[in-house]
């Protein structure tokens, strides 16, 4: 399957994460002058973020910065993966957005949403650069939930989702998030145990292995990672 890292804990998988972002921001840039990151929400990519914004070594100005999948919910909501991000990462790196080469957030206070989903999968590259994603305990990740017809998606980058634990999502597809250069997966905590060891068989019952390719690299700390029989 793809490469698994196993780091002692959450922080020491979140502090990697960003060795491996800055590391992939230096090689885009350095072979095509910008670099294409789609980020997700949660509990380990906060902390991830976090030190992002104080790390060294990353060329603001030549990053384009998109999001993995967001909540439909209003702006500033606590359920936004933006309002966290604006926490995590913004509000410590900048004193402007501006500084970023882009920055592409979600639409989903559109009043057409089918619209704001086809606009923004317009701006999208045709490839992202890296994308980092999350495992959840029923094995989706983005916001491709088992059962959802968005996994059944072909044509279009960017789709809406049925309401999954309440709420409606945005979120990239399969195809779009396949195509990626590379993808990050940072899985965390005893509860995912199932799902790593799922993805980890590429388990077509799971959302996760059918997004996962040959070149991801799943940072994982102890806890989640399956106990051997």
């Amino acid at each position: 399957m793809t490469e698994l890292e196993v780091l002692a804990d959450a922080e020491a998988v979140a502090a990697r994460a960003v060795e491996r972002i800055v590391s992939a921001a230096a090689d885009a840039i350095a072979a095509r002058g910008v670099f294409h990151l789609a980020v997700s929400g949660g509990t380990t990519p906060r902390r991830m973020l976090e030190l992002l914004a104080v790390a060294d070594g990353v060329d603001w100005t030549r990053v384009c910065l998109y999001q993995v999948d967001e909540r439909v919910a209003p702006d500033g909501a606590t359920e936004r993966n933006a309002t966290m991000l604006d926490e995590a990462l913004l509000t410590e790196a900048f004193s402007a957005r501006t500084e970023f080469a882009g920055l592409r957030l979600m639409p989903v206070t559109a009043g057409d949403l089918a619209a704001a989903a086809a606009s923004y999968a317009a701006a999208l590259p045709e490839s992202l650069d890296l994308v980092q994603l999350g495992l959840g305990d029923d094995g989706h990740t983005a916001s491709l939930v088992p059962g959802d017809a968005v996994l059944q998606e072909t044509d279009r980058d960017v789709a809406l989702t049925a309401p999954y634990r309440g709420t409606r999502r945005m979120t990239l597809t399969i195809p779009l998030l396949r195509r990626a250069r590379a993808q990050l997966w940072v899985v965390t905590g005893v509860g995912k145990r199932d799902a790593l060891a799922r993805l980890q068989a590429v388990d077509p019952g799971i959302p996760g292995s059918h997004v996962v390719t040959d070149r991801a690299v799943v940072l994982a700390d102890r806890d989640a990672v399956p106990v051997a029989s």
